[in-house]
């Protein structure tokens, strides 16, 4: 196993540095310092998007980096996401522009469509009422615009199915660069990993960690036993290990942190790798999905009746 895996390359011919800092529930007043210590640690992949609302804080930090010369523009892969509020094809390079303001660019690396779900415009929280049909191959069209207009250097999807990227590309004139999806040790997504594989569509993981931080999502992917005894064999912590596991599966990874020591200790995954007969035995890991975003599932609103529909069978 190569040891360096600093970057994938993506199918518009663009590389994505591998490790990137989440900043989902990343609080504002703690993102900053977040995405500056980070930056300064050697991450050059910032996930954000418009929903996490911190935006605005990280374009007043990375202006800073810029000035103060710690980092070049075209040096960094900064990522946002389309909300389900801006479905519309009319809204959508309004939704991208308040982003582009808010993070002070004038271009993304990548830009994705956050959920297969669609929301009334300008609707706040999860309400049932506000859950509407939706038509991606008409947002999947604004979203290419954007592309053919140099805004968004790649686009994607995010939170897709097999079954909803395989419709998408049916119909796509550019094939998604990216879906970005839950996915780590006890998540495994082996079906649409080999699926995004052969169609030539990188899959990215979000909480490759499980999100031990937040207090909605129950999951104690780093506690589990198989994943500490390699840690303990390797003489490496269980995160590293998790986000380790994650390259050599040959998708990038967003671990999410505003602890500065955790924040460098999640970049050290290059110089080393876990052998064959440890990274086998990942595959006896109970597999068990922790974000199942049931508020987008209604039994009269929206287009998706049970969980079973939002995500095609793969929850």
């Amino acid at each position: 196993m190569a040891y360096d895996i600093r970057f994938f390359q993506l199918n518009t011919g663009a590389k994505i540095p591998s490790v990137g800092l989440g900043t989902w529930q990343a609080a504002p007043g703690f993102v900053g310092d977040a995405v500056a210590t980070a930056i300064k640690a050697g991450y050059r992949h910032i996930d954000c998007a418009q929903l996490y609302g911190n935006e605005e804080e990280i374009g007043l930090v990375l202006k800073k980096l810029f000035e103060d010369d710690v980092v070049k523009r075209e040096e960094l892969f900064i990522t946002s996401k389309l909300w389900n509020t801006d479905h519309a094809p009319e809204d959508v390079p309004a939704a991208l522009d308040r982003t582009l303001q808010d993070l002070q660019l004038d271009y993304v690396d990548l830009y994705l469509i956050h959920w297969p779900v669609r929301m009334k415009k300008g609707s706040v929280g999860f309400s049932p009422e506000n859950l509407l049909h939706v038509d991606i191959p008409s947002t999947w069209r604004a979203m290419e615009a954007l592309y053919d207009s140099g805004k968004a250097r790649a686009i994607g999807v995010s939170n897709f199915s097999t079954k909803k990227l395989a419709d998408l590309l049916e119909v796509a004139r550019l094939s998604p660069a990216v879906n970005q999806v839950e996915c780590h040790p006890s998540w495994q997504q082996i079906k649409l990993h080999e699926f995004c594989k052969s169609k030539g569509v990188h899959l990215s993981g979000y909480s490759p960690l499980g999100s031990p931080g937040t207090t909605w999502i129950k999951g104690d992917v780093l506690k589990n036993r198989i994943l500490n005894t390699v840690a303990e064999k390797l003489g490496k912590t269980p995160a590293q290990v998790a986000l380790r596991w994650g390259l050599q599966m040959g998708h990038s990874v967003l671990p999410k942190s505003t602890n500065e020591a955790r924040i460098k200790g999640n970049l050290d995954v290059f110089d080393w790798s876990i052998p064959d007969d440890l990274f086998a035995k990942f595959s006896e890991i109970e597999q068990e999905k922790l974000v199942k975003s049931s508020e987008f599932v209604h039994e009269a609103c929206g287009p998706y009746r049970t969980l079973e529909q939002l995500w095609d069978g793969e929850v």
